[in-house]
């Protein structure tokens, strides 16, 4: 069972990227999943969440310009990032909502410049 987190990279701000996650095993795709972030020098946090069945929930920070989505039939979860800002720097993860600690594999970076 992993996730495979992929699609960071560096934009500037105002930009915008898509990162996605593929996850393996069926266990996923009837739970809820989350994509969370990790700034340099602080806390993971979670971004958005996606139920089984699409509904969605973001974070304030970032509503209005993060879309989450999920395709159950091809195991992905995808976080939609536009008008991107220097403070969404940070790895980026896919796991369970709420989060299985086996589960967090390695994310994938987006660097917002100014």
């Amino acid at each position: 069972v992993q996730l495979q987190a992929s699609g960071g990279g560096l934009v500037q701000a105002g930009g915008s990227l898509r990162v996605s996650c593929v996850y393996s095993g069926t266990i996923f795709s009837i739970y809820d999943m989350g994509w969370y972030r990790q700034a340099p020098g602080k806390q993971r946090e979670l971004v958005a969440r996606i139920s089984r069945g699409g509904s969605a929930t973001v974070a304030d920070s970032v509503k209005g310009r993060f879309i989450i989505s999920r395709d159950n039939a091809k195991n992905t979860v995808s976080l939609q990032m536009n008008s991107l800002r220097p403070e969404d720097t940070g790895v980026y993860y896919c796991n369970l909502f709420p989060p299985g600690q086996r589960y967090w594999g390695q994310g994938t970076l987006v660097t917002v410049s100014s």
